[in-house]
């Protein structure tokens, strides 16, 4: 039994056409001679932003583990303390 003929039998609308996997971003560009889009420009945004601040919660995380739990641990001694 063909796809078509099951999906009518069962009352299923057809299906759609696929979503093609190439498609172009028609957002519009930042020039007309730079090759970057909108969509582009705030996916960069929004990306390094993330970077950003994982960035800063590692250098948090490293900064307490070397001034505090290093230390208590016994691992090494602080020279200012």
């Amino acid at each position: 039994m063909g796809e078509a003929k099951r999906r009518s039998d069962q009352g299923l609308a057809p299906r759609g056409p696929k979503p093609s996997k190439d498609a172009k971003d028609n957002s519009p560009r930042f020039l007309p001679w730079l090759p970057l889009t909108r969509n582009q420009g705030e996916r960069f945004v929004s990306i390094t932003t993330r970077s950003a601040w994982i960035g800063i919660g590692a250098l948090a995380v490293f900064w307490v583990t070397v001034r505090f739990i290093g230390p208590a641990a016994g691992w090494w001694a602080l020279a200012d303390g």
